[in-house]
């Protein structure tokens, strides 16, 4: 299970081509600069779905992924 703390290094992994953020954003590696709590795990039953990860990528810029989407470096 993939769980991550401010500060550590992540790469960026969606490997469905369909998805629209894969183009954009697949391969980039950035650092966790903040971890937020949501109820979208009610919804789906993963209690890893609680979290979602603000992404400041070395290329610039921050996004928010939930943890499928994001590997250790």
């Amino acid at each position: 299970m993939n769980r991550f703390e401010k500060g550590d290094r992540v790469r960026i992994d969606i490997p469905d081509k369909g998805d629209l953020d894969h183009e954009k954003y697949h391969g980039e590696c950035g650092r966790v600069v903040l971890a937020m709590n949501d109820d979208a795990d009610s919804e789906t039953g993963d209690p890893r779905d609680e979290v979602i990860y603000r992404v400041e990528l070395d290329s610039g810029g921050q996004m928010d992924f939930r943890w499928r989407d994001l590997r250790p470096e």
